[in-house]
């Protein structure tokens, strides 16, 4: 039987907000920064930092 590691997984996400679970892939799965997904949305950069920062919380700690 063939082993298979798991290095990678993808965190359950039901817990954001539409606008959070938005960010948090942009940045965490897209590779987004902040800034550069501001200018693509039209958000302030404050306003994406944020709300990365409340779902990176909401999940349990600062994703990379």
């Amino acid at each position: 039987m063939q082993q298979v590691q798991i290095t990678e997984f993808e965190p359950d996400l039901s817990a954001l907000s539409d606008a959070q679970r938005e960010v948090y892939q942009a940045v965490e799965r897209d590779g987004y920064g902040v800034r550069e997904y501001a200018r693509k949305t039209g958000r302030a950069p404050g306003t994406v930092g944020n709300l990365l920062r409340r779902a990176r919380n909401r999940l349990g700690g600062e994703a990379s």
